[in-house]
């Protein structure tokens, strides 16, 4: 079986944890790895700014991380990376708040306003290694840079053989654009609460901070709404195939929120309607116009399926969802999805769209919606997340982009560039391919910022790569489909525009190969990457 690495919650032990299901086995220490330290800017996302100089920096027996005595936040993320570390060092890396020199030190507090809300600047010499930040965003973003910076062998949970060295120099680094993000379908299969910590521990790793999570659709309802019970027990009892489903307690929504808290990422929950809303439909017969509750569904047929939006009982079931849901979610956004609405007339969705959004609104939320939304009429401050194809109708995208020129803001999640749904090929076993096939290069060579004609780079937010899963029900399918497509798109999401170049990137995601092995993640091995041998 192969091993995985799951990192504790900063608010809790140092100790490592494996993710529920998967057994760790002890092994020998691995052959002494080559003394050349990895270039300064053999990472990913490519960093904004790099300056390779001097010696380079050697964690030792001796070393240890230097955190403010005034800041829990670097105290906390300093725990954290000695919790990544320890394992396969065998370093007993002590986290301290003394001021002695050397070893590793995080600051908070820069000065620096270049570096906003998640920048950093890392500098590393034969002395030690210093990371600041003006955030504790900054501060674990520029973490996973130290980790990517040490040898890939560092990802492992049983002792390794060094040397441990991190290449002499400055790396100054923020994102290009402030979201970047993962949708995870936990509807048509469901997926547990160990399942989707593991999946934002590896989203962390390459600088990722929105975890979208698809909660609704016709397949299942997988979140607890007090008030409509029968969500969960009937409506999450199923899913694609007709397996058991399954729904996550309020106390386990809380503790994946928490864990994506620890890492960085805020969790965007979705309601999608007023279509794919079988499970609700089958739930509650009242919410169907003739009264009557259709059968529960397993298959992964499309826009069928539609709440009654004429009826009162509609808009008390919408503010009741939309309540609950917004007072256990910390984060800023609700999305109410929109998208394939087929059986619901265009009056009707506009009308529906209209009140769902008040409802958001009426309990503090931002509303995203698929960019069907914009089709109706977007609030202000709304956010209309674009699924289309490049070969989109121009009257489909001008509306989109129309839209933005009004003023609303638009998260890029092309089908046929970033759905890692799709086949990479014929001959990939999971996966759809409506979109067409999307291999790395295709998942990569794009430019965020002028990819909808007549969309304001201004409106741009950022991108999202969602996973789809009518055929994704493991973590092992989860990590085949997502890697190495992910890491490219959180590429577009944080570096400028002037580092993108298809050819310089595949050497950089190359030497992410045996990182990826090295943490258990089950990778597709493209043929237009250059993996290293073995």
């Amino acid at each position: 079986m192969r091993q995985r690495r799951t990192f504790p919650r900063l608010l809790g032990s140092l100790l490592l944890v494996a993710a529920a299901g998967i057994s760790c086995v002890g092994a020998a220490p691995a052959p002494a790895q080559a003394t050349a330290a990895r270039p300064l800017g053999e990472i990913v996302p490519a960093p904004a700014s790099v300056r390779p100089a001097g010696a380079p920096y050697t964690l030792t027996a001796a070393t240890r991380i230097r955190v403010d005595d005034d800041s829990r936040d670097a105290r906390r993320i300093g725990s954290y990376l000695a919790a990544v570390l320890r394992p396969s060092t065998g370093y007993a890396l002590p986290v301290t708040d003394d001021h002695g020199r050397g070893g590793i030190r995080l600051a908070l507090g820069s000065r620096d306003r270049s570096l906003g809300e998640e920048g950093y600047r890392l500098e590393s010499g034969r002395g030690g290694v210093t990371i600041t930040a003006r955030k504790p965003a900054g501060l674990f973003h520029g973490v996973q840079t130290l980790r990517q910076l040490l040898p890939a062998a560092v990802e492992k949970d049983t002792r390794q053989a060094g040397p441990w060295q991190i290449s002499g120099g400055t790396i100054t680094d923020s994102p290009r654009f402030g979201h970047r993000g993962a949708m995870l379908d936990v509807s048509r299969h469901f997926f547990t609460v160990d399942q989707v910590k593991l999946y934002i521990d590896q989203l962390a790793l390459y600088k990722i901070n929105k975890l979208h999570l698809h909660l609704s659709d016709d397949q299942g309802w997988r979140i607890a709404i007090d008030s409509w019970p029968r969500l969960t027990t009937h409506g999450g009892s199923t899913q694609v195939g007709g397996g058991p489903g399954g729904y996550y307690t309020k106390a386990q929504y809380k503790e994946i929120l928490a864990h994506a808290a620890s890492r960085y990422l805020e969790v965007i929950p979705e309601i999608d309607m007023p279509g794919h809303t079988n499970a609700a439909l089958s739930s509650y017969a009242e919410l169907n116009c003739d009264g009557v509750a259709p059968p529960l569904y397993t298959g992964t047929a499309v826009g069928f399926s539609s709440l009654c939006v004429p009826k009162a009982v509609t808009y008390d079931f919408v503010d009741d969802v939309v309540r609950e849901l917004a007072a256990l979610t910390p984060g800023k956004y609700l999305h109410i999805g929109g998208d394939e609405a087929h059986s619901t007339s265009h009056e009707d969705y506009v009308a529906f769209m209209d009140k769902a959004q008040a409802v958001v609104a009426k309990y503090g939320k931002t509303v995203v919606g698929w960019h069907q939304l914009t089709g109706a009429e977007p609030v202000e401050g709304a956010v209309a997340q674009y699924w289309g194809l490049d070969g989109t109708s121009a009257a489909e995208k001008a509306q989109v982009a129309k839209a933005a020129q009004n003023g609303t803001k638009l998260i890029l999640s092309p089908a046929d560039r970033i759905y890692l749904d799709m086949k990479y090929d014929k001959d990939t076993p999971l996966g759809l391919a409506w979109a067409g096939y999307v291999e790395v290069q295709r998942s990569y060579d794009w430019d965020p910022g002028a990819y909808l004609p007549g969309a304001p780079a201004s409106s741009i937010a950022g991108v999202e790569a969602p996973l789809w899963s009518e055929t994704i029900s493991t973590s092992d399918h989860i990590e085949f489909m997502a890697f190495p497509r992910l890491p490219g798109v959180a590429e577009l999401g944080w570096s400028p525009a002037s580092t993108h170049d298809w050819d310089a990137y595949k050497v950089r995601l190359a030497a992410q190969g045996p990182r990826m092995a090295a943490l258990g993640i089950d990778y597709y091995r493209s043929p237009q990457v250059p993996w290293p041998a073995g």
